[in-house]
């Protein structure tokens, strides 16, 4: 487990910087590999797709991500499909990637090793 997924979202104000190329590769080391950054409406996005054996699975996965979300309230955006979850952070706020990003991927790698 990521060291990342130990640690708490910081407020992130309007006002913050986005990480920079460095930054986001040094913290992607920390994730699972399946994360990519991806460019959406022109925001940098860490997204990743997590596969299941069947709708179930990945509802109880979602609603799972949810919980975490909302405790630290942190949203992503969450695409559930049968056998399939995409799930995508982005701090809103800034338009674009906060270490708060990979904090949540880090849960999200560890939530789907538990299920």
């Amino acid at each position: 487990m990521s060291e990342l997924a130990t640690n708490r979202c910081e407020a992130c104000r309007a006002d913050a910087p986005t990480l920079d190329d460095n930054e986001i590769a040094a913290l992607q080391k920390e994730l699972q590999d399946d994360w990519q950054v991806i460019t959406r409406d022109g925001v940098r996005q860490l997204e990743r797709v997590f596969r299941f054996d069947d709708f179930a699975s990945a509802l109880a996965f979602t609603n799972a991500v949810g919980e975490i979300a909302e405790a630290e309230g942190h949203h992503p955006a969450l695409l559930t499909e049968w056998g399939r979850v995409t799930v995508t952070w982005w701090s809103h706020k800034i338009r674009g990637l906060h270490r708060n990003d990979f904090i949540m991927a880090a849960r999200t790698d560890k939530l789907a090793a538990e299920h």
